[in-house]
């Protein structure tokens, strides 16, 4: 197949880079967000999010004419749907982006185009948007139905790439690449390596699906174990980081390092949707979920102890002149993304029930987030935090937090991630 022009419905911190990525290799890429302020940006040759090398790339892609971006979808010969798939109340899949992303790309398409679904998503999902684009589009065949000889080729490949290394990632891992049917694969497997260093496995849609929410549980289960971990020494008296750096001694032992929780887009959303749609059978992975989801409350409970221990030594202070510091709020260490991030939700806590100040230190930020009450939280520099806070709540390894020599800091911490001990 001849790919001319590829559509990038989503323009995010997976939608963003792919369309990069293949602008860069001289390829027309249109991408289309709904964000009319992301899309002016991006035409701009500037970005909206931080990742390291993106914005020379999209900067020189858009001067030479080979990445635009649009509100609403224009013609392709392939389309690339990377919207959010978050959860709804009780953790059921949340498809509401997914589904208008199809429809919307349904009414664009032309015999023998290509639709790829990158958003990480249930068994299932990509036939489902196979049928919400044919309900569109009743003079076009899909595979869905029409199999080995319908007009549209549809085809499941999932992002599994690592924040701050994106770039370097989409080209050089492997993907997992899973159509309706062969040729479905075929012409996704086509598509992806035109850019695509690393191996093109194919696979079927469904397994496709199951390969990413298998990872992200796997990963999530070995997470729950060191977060159990660390809240069981902290009882013992015992460094959790300690144990663990001597039991990664033992040449089949690999323990992860414990943290305030888990966030991002895939590990702290993944495993739920595998717990949705089996929930008699996946005991280990749901109970994984509940112990990081758990972690955050253990956190507050740590700081609650440590604003009873200021009160103790100064009876005449109250909770109000008690000025609590949280060092970092997205969801791993130096990047600026804070979706789901168990920091972020720990700061709006705080916000929430601590009737004193409330300060949050975050390097990678430059507006305050809009999900924090500005009238409750402070955005605050790093050497304001460490000479004026009464406690310090380490929440993210930034690098800009490991450099402090914590030794010569004299004051109540919590220390989540084990930094004010090395």
């Amino acid at each position: 197949m001849k790919f001319d022009r590829i559509g990038v419905v989503g323009l995010g911190y997976i939608g963003l880079p792919t369309a990069a990525v293949f602008a860069s290799r001289k390829l027309q890429v249109t991408g289309f967000d709904t964000n009319r302020k992301v899309v002016d940006i991006i035409n701009s040759g500037a970005i909206h999010i931080v990742e390291p090398g993106l914005e020379d790339v999209v900067h020189e892609a858009s001067a030479n004419g080979y990445l635009r971006a649009s509100a609403t979808p224009e013609p392709a010969d392939a389309f690339l749907i990377a919207v959010p798939t978050p959860f709804r109340e009780g953790h059921t899949p949340d498809l509401a982006y997914v589904e208008a992303a199809a429809k919307s790309v349904a009414t664009v398409l032309k015999a023998g185009d290509l639709v790829v679904l990158e958003s990480t998503s249930p068994v299932g999902t990509t036939e489902q948007v196979s049928a919400w684009m044919a309900a569109v589009r009743p003079d076009l065949t899909f595979p869905h139905s029409a199999g080995e000889a319908s007009d549209i080729r549809v085809a499941h490949c999932p992002e599994r790439v690592l924040p701050g290394n994106i770039l370097r990632e989409l080209v050089e891992n492997d993907r997992v690449i899973g159509g309706i049917t062969p040729k479905c694969s075929a012409a996704a497997a086509a598509l992806y390596k035109l850019v695509v260093s690393g191996e093109c496995v194919i696979t079927d849609a469904r397994t496709a699906e199951m390969c990413k929410l298998t990872e992200n549980s796997f990963r999530d289960v070995n997470i729950a174990f060191a977060n159990e971990l660390s809240i069981i020494c902290d009882q013992l008296g015992i460094d959790v980081w300690e144990l663990i750096r001597l039991a990664n001694r033992h040449p089949r032992v690999n323990i992860l390092q414990p943290g305030p929780g888990v966030g991002g887009h895939c590990i702290a959303v993944d495993p739920w949707f595998i717990v949705s749609q089996s929930p008699e059978l996946a005991r280990l992975i749901r109970t994984a979920r509940e112990i990081n989801d758990g972690k955050p409350r253990w956190v507050l409970d740590k700081i609650s102890q440590k604003v009873g221990e200021c009160l103790s030594r100064d009876p005449a202070r109250t909770t109000r002149q008690v000025t609590i510091a949280c060092l970092g709020a997205a969801f791993k260490a130096d990047i600026d993304d804070l979706r789901e991030s168990p920091s972020l939700g720990i700061v709006k806590h705080l916000g929430h029930s601590h009737p004193g100040p409330v300060w949050l230190v975050e390097p990678n930020i430059h507006e305050f987030p809009s999900m924090l009450d500005p009238e409750r939280i402070e955005l605050v520099d790093v050497e304001k935090a460490l000479s004026e806070a009464d406690i310090l709540v380490i929440l993210v390894d930034h690098t800009p937090f490991k450099a402090i020599d914590w030794s010569k800091v004299d004051k109540p911490i919590v220390d989540a991630k084990g930094l004010s001990r090395r």
